[in-house]
């Protein structure tokens, strides 16, 4: 079966986020003062092969592991969808 995983990686809430910081004091200068504490991280999309939704889950959270995300600084969640 082939899956496609939808995943999105953002900086932990303790450590700062100096382009979300960037981004929120931009911000007033569009005159969208309101919009504030934006956090900015990475999304990713990839399909994968598999026999079960059980291994692609496994697959994909091994791949967030080890290369995706930087478990110090990052956390991680995805979805899977069947294809």
């Amino acid at each position: 079966m082939k899956f496609i995983a939808e995943i999105n990686v953002m900086p932990l809430k303790e450590i700062l986020d100096p382009q979300g910081k960037a981004v929120t004091g931009s911000m007033k200068n569009l005159d969208l003062a309101e919009i504030q504490n934006i956090r900015i991280g990475k999304h990713i999309t990839l399909e994968i092969d598999a026999d079960t939704e059980e291994i692609a889950r496994q697959k994909v959270d091994t791949a967030c592991k080890k290369l995706l995300a930087n478990l110090i600084m990052e956390s991680y969640e995805f979805e899977l969808t069947a294809v």
